[in-house]
């Protein structure tokens, strides 16, 4: 059977409902009105395969993703992968993988991120963010403060003076080359391998048909193309 055998299923309104997260600017860009990016040209190419069109609802963090699959409010969706999410959300094979890293200001004595779970520093995340509950399970001394965003979080750091700020490499160096005085850590704490993601309540053979087809793409240049139209630096998975 082919993808579009299965359109009733993976699409049941008749048209692909599929969710952008704006903040994550290394998949997406642009606004509500005219989301751009990676996500939306690789959303697109999953609909015409479906042979329906293509919807897009925006949100400003991954958490507000998470939380509509609960209230089916979309049918595709692009997350990083996370056994908190496996309850609500199925997920493709990786298709790209970035990295959760530390920004933090000059005269920190950080080098590396294993010098900042030390107890007492203070580090700003954005509530919900794959690297949230990646360093939720794994900072062992260091507190957690939270900001409803991940674009919130760096300025949580940054007005109240927290040791430093976790998120994906490619937004933390743009700030930071914005910002003098202000460095991003070489090594990472993370991958955070991104995947095309459904309700896990469709049905297992649509599942199945839907992630093949995005093998089908992985193999092919489109991806490729879409991130460096971007602008973004990335690892692709094939």
């Amino acid at each position: 059977m082919s993808l579009a055998d299965h359109r009733h299923a993976l699409a049941p309104l008749g048209y692909l409902r599929v969710a952008i997260n704006l903040g994550n600017p290394v998949l997406a860009q642009g606004d509500a009105n005219a989301p751009r990016g990676p996500s939306v040209e690789l959303g697109t190419a999953l609909a015409q395969r479906l042979g329906v069109q293509a919807r897009f609802s925006c949100h400003d963090a991954a958490a507000s993703v998470v939380a509509a699959a609960s209230d089916d409010a979309w049918d595709l969706a692009f997350l990083a992968v996370d056994p908190a999410r496996a309850d609500r959300i199925a997920f493709s094979a990786p298709y790209v993988e970035i990295e959760g890293t530390y920004l933090v200001r000059n005269d920190s004595p950080a080098r590396q991120v294993a010098d900042l779970d030390r107890d007492g520093l203070r580090i700003a995340v954005g509530r919900g963010a794959a690297y949230d509950l990646f360093l939720s399970r794994e900072l062992q001394q260091a507190t957690i403060e939270r900001a409803d965003t991940s674009a919130g979080a760096i300025t949580l750091f940054d007005q109240q003076q927290l040791d430093a700020a976790a998120g994906v490499r490619q937004p933390l160096q743009v700030w930071a080359q914005a910002h003098a005085g202000h460095r991003v850590l070489a090594d990472r704490f993370t991958v955070i391998q991104q995947a095309v993601a459904a309700p896990v309540t469709r049905s297992a053979a649509a599942l199945q048909a839907l992630f093949a087809e995005v093998e089908a793409i992985k193999a092919g240049p489109l991806l490729g193309e879409a991130f460096a139209r971007a602008g973004q630096a990335v690892t692709l998975v094939r």
